[in-house]
């Protein structure tokens, strides 16, 4: 049986998520691969109140994906068994991590280069991307594919609850290990098969905890529990801004780079906000869930069922739709929304159109 406030929190995770990327296209920061051919960037100004508004969100929401997945993978290896599963998490997430890196992004990498005038070939688009085997946004699913087999070749993760001591030492343990691994591996760094290394802590970190809790977690996060990890979150953002403004970090093209990794107190304060926001964040997010988005119709349905495959397609129709905007004389604050507003709906619309014809396929046969 499925829960509806799981699927909804998936639908704002994948519009919040597009919509993410289609800003960092524009940011002089970065963050999404637009930004090396963009032909307009946000003010100073506006990136600043950007990143205080929306980026400490982008600390977490990842993170909550690997939380949901978790949370449903050993029943769904009880279920279909390890082999099974492994194979149907092989094709479900590795083939088209797969494509993607192999054909789908250097194409569209190559077709955002080359509508920007650059004289670059297909092959260099492929062969020259930094890290090779560049899968744009689809590296989350070729990582998920790792941890789950991963899950499934290990003893079954035992099911129990989920309490305060559990979520501070999660947050510890998750802090720690990411301040060590941006150590060899600093934040934004490019690995061989773009998979992102540096936020490894938080993903594994994220999948076990929800394994841990199982579905009883998705169907009810305690209130106390809920309460307190909303406070959590709310005091941290909040905090956040202040202390940036404080530690003069006004410019984040500028004053990132210590932050990223290193023996530095700048890269272990990252990676404590880090731990916190993400184990708080997951479990807040679909505490919310629970209590304002549990209702579902016939069209959030459809939205849910799309969810999947509109993350998949993303990629090529954010660097589909900013080419096409490309000649027109506007400012990256008017850009970006159109982009990221279009995006959304266009991902969605292909996943609900793909969704929908597999689900006829299947009643029909």
């Amino acid at each position: 049986m499925r829960l509806s406030a799981v699927d909804n929190l998936k639908v704002v995770l994948v519009a919040w998520v597009i919509g993410g990327h289609a800003l960092l296209g524009y940011a002089a920061i970065g963050g999404w691969p637009y930004d090396e051919v963009n032909e307009v960037t946000f003010h100073p100004g506006a990136e600043t109140v950007l990143a205080a508004v929306i980026g400490p969100s982008g600390l977490f929401f990842m993170g909550t994906f690997y939380f949901v997945a978790g949370i449903f993978t050993p029943g769904s290896i009880e279920r279909k068994g390890r082999q099974r599963f492994i194979a149907d998490r092989l094709v479900r997430l590795g083939v088209p991590w797969v494509v993607s890196a192999l054909v789908v992004w250097p194409t569209f990498v190559w077709i955002a280069h080359t509508g920007a005038g650059r004289d670059v070939s297909w092959w260099q688009a492929f062969t020259n991307r930094d890290p090779f085997l560049d899968s744009g946004s689809l590296w989350f699913v070729g990582v998920l594919a790792l941890f789950s087999t991963g899950i499934a070749l290990a003893p079954p993760i035992r099911e129990r609850s989920v309490t305060a001591r559990t979520v501070v030492g999660t947050a510890v343990v998750v802090a720690g290990a990411t301040f060590l691994t941006r150590l060899v591996f600093p934040a934004r760094s490019g690995q061989v098969g773009d998979l992102h290394l540096w936020w490894w802590p938080q993903c594994l970190g994220m999948v076990l905890l929800g394994a841990m809790g199982g579905r009883k977690l998705a169907e009810r996060v305690p209130d106390e529990l809920y309460r307190m990890t909303r406070n959590v979150v709310v005091g941290t953002i909040a905090v956040l801004p202040v202390a940036a403004a404080f530690l003069g970090v006004l410019d984040l093209a500028k004053s990132a780079g210590p932050f990223l990794g290193g023996f530095t107190w700048q890269a272990a304060t990252l990676a404590l906000v880090e731990g916190v926001l993400v184990v708080a964040g997951s479990l807040w997010l679909i505490g919310l869930a629970q209590r304002r988005l549990a209702r579902q119709g016939p069209f959030a349905e459809g939205l849910a069922r799309s969810a999947y495959v509109a993350f998949v397609v993303q990629g090529p129709v954010l660097l589909t739709l900013a080419t096409g905007l490309r000649p027109l004389d506007l400012p990256a604050e008017v850009k970006a929304p159109v982009v990221g507003a279009g995006a959304i709906a266009l991902s969605f619309a292909i996943g609900w159109f793909v969704t929908s014809r597999r689900g006829a396929s299947a009643r029909s046969s």
